[in-house]
């Protein structure tokens, strides 16, 4: 991150915009390296998706972004002008988290759900008898039962939800409620939710090289209408997996981080469109140096 920016992406979501920003699909900017989430689907595996003994799908892997699924980020990029149907409330709530809002992924808060949905990075799916796990770049993971159609009477509001999942054929359906209402956004671009929040993602996998999400989310109090977003992951390499990954680490631009969103492009991107290069990486003559300037 800059500290010298007024505001600033979080590590992940920099990273995500180096790879996607103005920057070809197979290279990293100026560095001339594959980027380790480039995947051309011509060269993907065929044939239909593995099952387990029980007849599911398998759905575990370590599933990589398309990056046609554009803007990144941004649950309403299937909209007309990427316009979300707020609710009075909703527009006051989006204009609060933009005048006001410090990224909450930026402050090494866990992004939670709809957000890791719409995540730009790579994530990793692993399929148990009982429950799913999925794991997220930020170190930070969630588990959902199978078979469970019923939420917990009392729960604790969470960033994930209450979540409870079941099979539909070959769909895996996970439905969630009680979710923290404060210092979340739905997506990289502010956009709120109510402690109404309620989510229902169906999960499918076509074949053994896609994974596909078809997500709704209901909040009355914030949105005229259940929002309606997809998306299709590709799989990733062999042997590739979830490396730790500290957020709070270092952090050195936390006090210096402006709220809202930063820009965001005619086309519902969000990012910087002309980003400064990267500095080469550290090695034992330039180690890294994590403190701010004087």
């Amino acid at each position: 991150m800059y500290s010298h920016a007024k505001r600033a992406l979080p590590a992940f979501s920099l990273l995500f915009a180096l790879l996607s920003v103005g920057v070809p699909a197979n290279a990293q900017s100026g560095t001339g390296r594959p980027s380790p989430n480039a995947v051309n689907e011509a060269d993907l595996p065929k044939g239909p998706a593995p099952r387990l003994t029980d007849g599911h799908p398998d759905l575990s892997g370590y599933w990589v972004p398309n990056r046609k699924d554009k803007p990144g980020g941004n649950i309403g990029k299937d909209y007309p002008g990427y316009k979300l149907p707020f609710t009075p409330a909703g527009e006051a709530a989006l204009k609060y988290n933009v005048e006001h809002t410090v990224d909450p992924e930026a402050l090494c808060i866990v992004g939670g759900i709809p957000r890791h949905d719409a995540s730009g990075l790579a994530f990793q799916l692993l399929q148990g008898r009982s429950q799913v796990a999925f794991l997220y770049w930020y170190t930070t993971y969630r588990l959902i039962p199978f078979d469970v159609k019923k939420h917990d009477p009392d729960p604790d509001p969470s960033f994930f939800g209450d979540e409870i999942g079941w099979w539909e054929g070959d769909t895996f359906v996970i439905d969630s409620t009680s979710f923290k209402e404060e210092r979340t956004w739905i997506d990289e671009n502010a956009n709120p939710h109510s402690d109404q929040q309620h989510t229902i993602e169906r999960w499918t996998r076509p074949d053994v090289s896609h994974l596909h999400l078809e997500l709704i989310v209901e909040d009355p109090k914030f949105y005229k209408e259940p929002l309606h977003y997809q998306r299709t992951w590709f799989a990733g390499k062999p042997g590739q997996i979830i490396r730790e990954y500290s957020c709070a680490e270092d952090n050195v631009d936390a006090p210096h981080i402006g709220p809202g969103p930063g820009p965001i492009g005619p086309d519902g991107q969000r990012g910087y469109g002309k980003l400064a290069p990267l500095p080469p990486p550290p090695d034992k003559d330039h180690p890294a140096k994590t403190s701010i300037p004087e």
